[in-house]
């Protein structure tokens, strides 16, 4: 059984674009708009500052007040489009803003978070795709005629890995609500990947040995950051991401990796 070692792995792509960033010839600027953002929301954005610092990058924080409509997020976005590189949009969002309406106003070439990704070629590949991607190559995964379980399908996590895993060949079975399927379907499963932010809602008795977990899913639970994961399913399993410290480390090193290859195609199109 192998445990991924997340936060290793994203200090090797930290320092790959630090080494990047430096052959850029300036400082490259990422905006993140935020709205009402909930505590652990501002540890997120706080810890995305931190390894933008680290690696050279500048990142200025947006934050709008609850009662933004719909339009004003769109003006937010076109008002800082002029003078940054890229724009991230901190999910989620107050729900009476229309999110994918929104999302469609980031132009492509500065979507570090890939949310136009499988809409054309030069779309970056969503940083948790990108984190998952990183870790089947290092552990040698495979997806190519296993028995994929997506669980949830939202536009983090379940929904760009499903496009990607498709993209590669394979054929993965995606759940957005519990059914006896669900759980058959789990216990067959060669590879689970979730994101649906429910605390160790997948126990060890759900799975078979062998298992590859993709864990996705991280929520607050009574002070703690849990996965969608029992802890419990580690030991059936021949690879495991651990929440925190598995996924979600690499993903910030995506998205900056993003930025900076958003920033070299500028650079070479001018």
């Amino acid at each position: 059984m192998s445990v991924v070692d997340g936060r290793a792995i994203a200090e090797a792509i930290l320092a790959s674009v630090k080494n990047e960033v430096a052959t850029l010839g300036r400082v490259p600027k990422l905006t993140a708009i935020t709205c009402a953002p909930n505590f652990e929301t501002k540890q997120y954005l706080a810890l995305k500052q931190r390894k933008a610092t680290q690696v050279g990058i500048e990142l200025v924080v947006l934050e709008l007040p609850f009662e933004t409509t719909t339009s004003e997020c769109i003006e937010a976005i076109e008002a800082v489009a002029p003078e940054t590189d890229g724009i991230v949009l901190q999910l989620p969002l107050p729900s009476h803003i229309d999110r994918d309406t929104v999302l469609a106003t980031i132009p492509q070439h500065q979507d570090p978070d890939g949310f136009s990704f499988g809409e054309g070629d030069a779309a970056c590949l969503p940083p948790v795709v990108g984190a998952i991607a990183v870790i089947a190559k290092q552990h040698h995964v495979s997806f190519l005629d296993k028995d994929i379980v997506i669980l949830g399908q939202g536009r983090l996590v379940g929904k760009p890995i499903a496009s990607y895993l498709q993209k590669l060949g394979a054929h993965p079975t995606i759940f957005t609500s519990y059914s006896r399927e669900q759980v058959e379907a789990l216990k067959r499963a060669d590879i689970i990947v979730t994101g649906i932010g429910q605390p160790e809602y997948i126990t060890g008795e759900m799975v078979k040995e062998g298992v590859v977990i993709f864990d996705a899913g991280a929520s607050e639970d009574g002070g703690v950051v849990r996965g969608d994961v029992h802890p419990d399913v580690a030991p059936k399993a021949s690879l495991f991401t651990p929440v925190p410290g598995g996924i979600g480390p690499i993903t910030i090193a995506v998205l900056l990796q993003n930025l900076v290859s958003l920033v070299g195609s500028q650079i070479e199109n001018n």
